[in-house]
C-alpha cells in the first residue's frame, strides 16, 4: 500500500523522485500518455538463429544404421575431437559388449589417433584403458601385445600430466601380467631409459617401474638385473631421482631379502639419509622406518645390534638436524615420529629411551615457548607458525604411541603436562587432533582416566565447534570409560568428576544449539544417549530432561528434534524412579500429544515411532498408543495424514486377545478417517493404509513375526529386570535409612552418656570444693533428718562426699533428661522408708527438669505407694530412673516397709560402687523392673555373700589356717 501510494505522488519508497524530467503538469500519471510510449524505439540486434552451420551439422551427422562397433570407428576415423573423445570413453563398454572385435577394429583406430590427440583426448585415454586392466573386463594376457604398445608408446609423452596418466596405468597393468612378458615387453626397454642421457621424467618412471615390478620376480633375478639400476638411480645427480628411488628401496628391499638388504639397502640408505637435499633425507628417514619391521623379524639374526649400531645414531642425528636447521623435514619428522619411537623401543637402552622421548616433548612445545620455558615475545612469520601448528598437530597424532613408548603408568610424570598443552593449544587444528585420539588415551590410562578428566571438561567445553565435532566420533566410549574407571584412589573421585562433566556437557549442548552447525547439535544428542550408563538418574532427571523438551518444541531444525526426542526415550527407559517416570509420561502427553501447537503433536507421533523400538509392546500400548489414536481428530491435517502412515505399526503392537479393546478403537479410529474425512489426501492414504492392514497377518513371512516376538520378550525381560532393580534399590534405600537412623540414636545415647559421666565428675569435684555455705545446708538436711528417724543407723558409710550412681535412663522417661543418678549417703541411709528427692546442685543445666535424685530419709506419709501392689500395672511408676524431679521434697511418696530389710543391707555395705555394681548386673539379668525390686535384690544378694564370706572365715578359723 506504502509502495502504491509513493508511485501515485511520483516519489519513491525511499524518498526519490521518480521520472521528474518526464513529469508535467498536464500528465495525468507517472508514465505519462500512452502515446509517448509508442515513440521509444528498440534497437535491433542481429541474433544467430543456430549454433552451428549446415555444413558442420552434416559432418555430425551419423547413420543411424550402424552399430556400435562400426559407429565408433567412423567416428575415429572422420569425427569431431568431441566425437572421439565420446568413443574413448565409452570404450570399456564396447570392450565389455563385444571384445573381440573392439580390440580387433576400435583399438587400432584409437591408437592412430593418440598420435596427434590433445592433452583431454590423451587423459581421456588412460583412463579407459585404465578401467580396462582394473575391473577385469577381459583376459589381459589375450591383448597384452596391443595394451603395452599403446601404454609404452604415450608413456613418453611430452606433457608431464599426460605421461604420469599412462605411466599409472601401466603400473596397474604389471600386477596382471605374466613375469615373462614383463620380462620382455618392460625390463628390457627400462634398462635404457634409466640411463642419466635420458630425460628426468623418463628417469623417474624407471624408479616407479624397478619398485614395482621388484615383487614379480625372485631375489636372485632382482639382485642381478635390478640392483645396478637401483645403485644407478640412487647416486643420480638430480635430488627429484635419489628421491624418488629412496622411496622404492622399501619394496626392493622386501623382494631381494633381509641379507641382501643389510648388505646392499641398507647402506645406500645411510648415505641418502646424510643428502645435502632436504627432501632425499626425509625419502631415507621414512623408508628406514618402514623397514623397521623387517629387521624386528626372526628372519634376522641380530636384530637388536643393527637398530643399535647402524640405525640408532642415523635416527639420532637426522633428529637433531632436522630440529636445528631443517623446519620443512619437521612436519614429516613429527608425523613418522610415533612408528619410530615405537619400532626401535625394544632395542632401546634407559639413556636412549629417554632421548627420544625428550625430544617428542620439545617438538610438542615447539613455536609455544623457548627451552627455559618463557613464551616468544616477538611474531612469528606466518609461514614459520603454519609449519610449528603442523608439527604439534601431528604429536597429537602420535601421542597414544608415545603413550605405549613411554609405559602408560608414568603418564602423570612423563607426559600429563605434555597432553594438557596439546588440549589447551592455541591453534584449533591441535586441539581438534587431540580430541579425534582422547579415547585412545583414556583406553591406555585404564584405572588411571582421572588423570585426564580436567582435559576431558577443557575439550567439552572448547570455544570452537571443530573440536567438539571430533570428540563426538568416540565421546560414548570416552564418558563410559572415564567414569567406569575413574575411581582413583579414593572413593570420592568418582563423584566429584561427575560435578565437573555435567555442566562442561550442558554448556556443549548449549554452544551447539546456538551455532548454525545443526549436524553437530545432533551428533551430540545422539551421543546422550549413553548418559544414563555414566552419570546418577538424579542429575540427569533434573539437568537433560527439561532441556530435552526444550528442543523438542522450540528448536527449528527437525533431524534435531528427534534426536532430542530419542534421547528423551532413552532417559525415561533407563529411569529407575516409578514418580519421576511418571512425570515424564504426564509431561510428554500435556506439551506433546495436548499441546497446542500441530508441530508438537507431530513429534509426539515421531516419539510414538521411537518408543516402539525402544520399548515393548506391553509398555507402548499402556502409555503411548491411546493418545496417539486420539489424535485422529486433530483438526489440523497434516497431523491426521502422519497418524494414516503409522497405522500398520500402531496395529503391530497390539497383542491379541489381550489388547482387544485396543484393536477396536484402533478400527473405530480408521472407520472415523473413512466416514468423516474431507482432505483428499488423507483420504487416499488411509484408503492404501486399510489395504495394508487387511494384508497384514497374510502377507508377513512367519519368521519376521516370530523374530520380531522374540525381540519383543527380550526387551520385557529387561523392562521386568529393571523394575527388580529398582525394588531393589528402592529396599536398600529404605534399610539403609533405617540403619542411619538407628546408628544415629546409638550415637546420640553414646554422646549423652560421655556427658553426663563428664558432668558427674565435674559435680563430684565441684561437690568436694563446694562452699562452706552449701556443705553447712547439707548438714542442716542431715541433721533434720536425723531428727525425723527415730531408729539409729547400724553401720556408718563413707564419710566422703556425696557419691553419685549413674543409673541409665529408659525408653519412657517422662522429661527430657536422658539418665539421673542415685546418690547414696552414709547418713542418709536408715531402716525406715526412703523417698526421691533432687540435690540442690544439679548436673543439668536446667535444674527444675532434670535435676538429680537422691535417696534421703522422710517422714512424709501422704500419697503412701506400695511399689510391690503396683509394679505389674504401671510401668512408668516403676523405674526409678523416670521418676522426674519436678516436685518438692514433701511430695515425694513414702517407700513401702519391704525397704527395711534393703536398708538394713546398704548400711552394711562399704561403698555405693557395690551396690551400683549389683544394680547393674540385676539391671542386665531382669530387664526392666521397677527400682525398688531392683535396690531389694542387689541388697539381698550382697548380704548373701556377705555371710557367705564370714562363715568361710569361721570354717578356717576352726580348721586352724589363720
Amino acid at each position: 500500500m506504502t509502495t502504491r501510494k509513493c508511485l501515485d505522488s511520483g516519489i519513491g519508497p525511499f524518498g526519490d523522485q521518480m521520472f521528474v524530467s518526464k513529469m508535467t503538469l498536464n500528465q495525468p500519471g507517472v508514465f505519462g500518455q500512452i502515446d509517448d510510449l509508442q515513440d521509444l524505439t528498440f534497437i535491433e540486434r542481429p541474433i544467430r538463429r543456430s549454433l552451428k552451420t549446415a555444413e558442420e551439422i552434416d559432418k555430425l551427422t551419423v547413420d543411424e544404421n550402424l552399430n556400435d562397433i562400426e559407429r565408433a570407428v567412423y567416428l575415429l576415423s572422420s569425427g569431431q575431437d568431441v566425437q572421439r573423445a565420446s568413443v574413448i570413453v565409452n570404450l570399456p563398454t564396447l570392450v565389455r559388449q563385444n571384445p573381440a572385435e573392439t580390440f580387433r577394429r576400435v583399438v587400432p583406430k584409437v591408437r592412430e589417433v593418440l598420435h596427434v590427440a590433445g592433452v583431454e583426448i590423451q587423459l581421456a585415454a588412460a583412463s579407459s584403458f585404465l578401467t580396462i586392466l582394473q575391473d577385469d573386463i577381459v583376459l589381459i594376457q589375450t591383448h597384452t601385445h596391443s595394451i603395452l604398445q599403446i601404454v609404452l608408446l604415450n608413456a613418453d609423452h611430452r606433457e608431464t600430466v599426460v605421461s604420469n596418466a599412462w605411466l599409472e596405468t601401466l603400473l596397474a597393468a604389471i600386477d596382471a601380467l605374466p613375469k615373462e612378458t614383463i620380462r620382455q615387453e618392460i625390463l628390457s626397454p627400462l634398462v635404457s631409459k634409466a640411463q642419466l642421457s635420458q630425460s628426468v621424467q623418463a628417469r623417474l618412471a624407471s624408479c616407479r617401474i624397478l619398485g614395482k615390478v621388484a615383487g614379480k620376480f625372485d631375489s636372485s633375478v632382482v639382485k642381478k638385473d635390478l640392483l645396478p639400476l637401483v645403485r644407478s638411480l640412487c647416486q643420480d645427480v638430480e635430488y627429484e631421482v635419489r628421491s624418488c628411488m629412496c622411496r622404492q628401496l622399501e619394496n626392493i628391499a622386501r623382494g631381494i631379502g633381509l641379507e641382501h638388504t643389510k648388505a646392499v639397502i641398507l647402506p645406500e640408505l645411510v648415505e641418502l639419509a646424510r643428502d645435502e637435499g632436504s627432501t632425499v633425507r626425509l625419502a631415507a628417514f621414512d623408508t628406514i622406518i618402514n623397514l623397521l619391521e623387517m629387521f624386528d623379524s626372526a628372519l634376522s639374526p641380530s636384530p637388536v645390534d643393527d637398530r643399535t649400531r647402524v640405525i640408532f645414531p642415523l635416527v639420532k642425528t637426522f633428529c637433531e638436524k632436522c630440529f636445528k636447521a631443517d623446519e620443512a623435514v619437521l612436519a614429516s619428522l613429527s608425523f613418522q615420529y610415533g612408528k619410530l619411537c615405537h619400532g626401535l623401543s625394544a632395542c632401546f637402552t634407559e639413556e636412549q629411551h629417554l632421548w627420544f622421548l625428550e625430544f617428542y616433548k620439545k617438538l610438542c612445545f615447539l613455536g609455544l615457548q623457548h627451552e627455559n620455558g618463557h613464551c616468544e615475545s616477538q611474531a612469528y612469520q606466518l609461514e614459520l607458525e603454519n609449519k610449528y601448528a603442523m608439527v604439534r598437530r601431528n604429536c597429537a597424532y602420535n601421542f597414544p604411541a608415545m603413550m605405549l613408548f613411554a609405559d602408560p603408568n608414568h603418564f602423570l610424570s612423563e607426559l600429563y603436562r605434555t597432553f594438557s598443552s596439546l588440549c589447551h593449544d592455541p591453534e584449533i587444528s591441535v586441539r581438534r587432533t587431540a580430541a579425534e585420539g582422547f579415547h585412545e588415551v583414556v583406553k591406555l590410562l585404564g584405572p588411571n582416566v582421572h588423570y585426564v578428566h580436567k582435559e576431558l571438561v577443557t575439550l567439552l567445553q572448547d570455544d570452537s565447534l571443530e573440536v567438539l565435532d571430533s570428540l563426538l566420533n568416540h565421546l560414548q566410549e570416552t564418558l563410559e570409560m572415564s567414569t567406569s574407571r575413574g575411581e582413583g584412589p579414593g572413593p570420592e573421585s568418582k563423584l566429584v568428576a561427575v560435578p565437573e562433566l555435567v555442566p562442561a556437557l550442558v554448556a556443549a549442548e548449549q554452544k551447539a544449539a546456538s551455532s548454525l552447525r545443526w549436524r553437530v547439535h545432533e551428533r551430540l544428542l545422539h551421543c546422550y544417549a549413553c548418559l544414563p550408563r555414566v552419570l546418577p538418574a538424579e542429575q540427569i532427571y533434573y539437568r537433560f530432561l527439561i532441556r530435552m523438551f526444550s528442543i523438542i518444541t522450540t528448536n527449528n531444525v527437525l533431524p534435531v528434534q528427534r534426536e532430542a526426542a530419542r534421547t528423551l526415550c532413552v532417559f525415561l527407559r533407563y529411569n529407575r524412579k516409578q514418580e519421576q517416570r511418571q512425570e515424564i509420561l504426564t509431561k510428554i502427553i500435556q506439551d506433546l500429544a495436548q499441546g497446542r501447537s500441530y508441530w508438537n503433536r507431530l513429534r509426539y507421533l515421531d516419539l510414538c515411532e521411537i518408543a516402539m523400538e525402544l520399548f515393548s509392546k506391553s509398555y507402548f500400548c499402556k502409555h503411548f498408543l491411546i493418545q496417539a489414536l486420539e489424535l485422529v481428530s486433530d483438526p489440523v491435517a497434516n497431523v491426521r495424514y502422519k497418524l494414516c502412515h503409522m497405522l500398520p505399526r500402531l496395529r503391530s503392537t497390539i497383542r491379541l486377545p489381550t489388547d482387544k479393546h485396543l484393536l477396536q478403537q484402533l478400527e473405530f479410529c480408521v472407520r472415523k478417517l473413512l466416514c468423516w474425512e474431507k482432505d483428499k489426501d488423507v483420504v487416499s492414504t488411509i484408503r492404501k493404509i486399510v489395504l495394508e492392514l487387511d494384508k497384514m497377518e497374510i502377507t508377513e513371512p512367519y519368521h519376521k513375526r516370530h523374530e520380531r516376538d522374540l525381540l519383543d520378550q527380550k526387551k520385557e525381560k529387561e523392562e521386568t529386570l529393571l523394575l527388580e532393580m529398582e525394588m531393589l534399590e528402592r529396599q536398600q534405600s529404605d534399610t539403609k535409612v533405617v540403619g542411619e537412623k538407628h546408628t544415629d540414636k546409638k550415637r546420640r545415647d553414646s554422646k549423652t552418656s560421655l556427658t553426663v559421666t563428664k558432668g558427674m565428675s565435674g559435680s563430684t569435684s565441684g561437690a568436694t570444693l563446694s562452699t562452706s555455705t552449701g556443705k553447712e545446708m547439707r548438714k542442716a538436711k542431715l541433721s533434720r533428718s536425723r531428727s525425723l528417724s527415730g531408729h539409729p543407723t547400724t553401720t556408718k558409710m563413707s564419710n566422703s562426699s556425696d557419691k553419685t550412681l549413674k543409673v541409665k535412663e529408659s525408653g519412657s522417661c517422662l522429661g527430657n533428661s536422658k539418665s539421673t543418678i542415685l546418690a547414696v549417703n552414709d547418713d542418709s541411709v536408715r531402716p525406715h522408708h526412703y523417698g526421691v528427692a533432687s540435690t540442690s546442685s544439679s548436673i543439668s543445666p536446667t535444674p527444675s527438669t532434670s535435676s538429680m535424685p537422691v535417696l534421703i530419709r522422710s517422714n512424709t506419709t501422704s500419697s503412701v505407694v506400695d511399689h510391690r501392689s503396683n509394679g505389674t500395672k504401671d510401668t512408668s511408676s516403676r523405674k526409678l530412673s523416670i521418676l522426674p524431679c519436678q516436685r518438692s521434697y514433701s511430695t515425694w511418696p513414702t517407700l513401702s516397709p519391704g525397704w527395711s530389710f534393703m536398708s538394713s543391707c546398704l548400711t552394711s555395705m562399704s561403698t555405693p560402687s557395690t551396690l551400683m555394681g549389683c544394680w547393674r548386673e540385676d539391671r542386665q539379668t531382669d530387664g526392666e523392673t521397677d527400682a525398688g525390686g531392683h535396690v531389694l535384690r542387689c541388697a539381698k544378694r550382697h548380704e548373701r555373700d556377705r555371710k557367705t564370706g564370714k562363715d568361710r572365715k569361721r570354717e578356717r578359723m576352726e580348721r586352724g589356717d589363720v
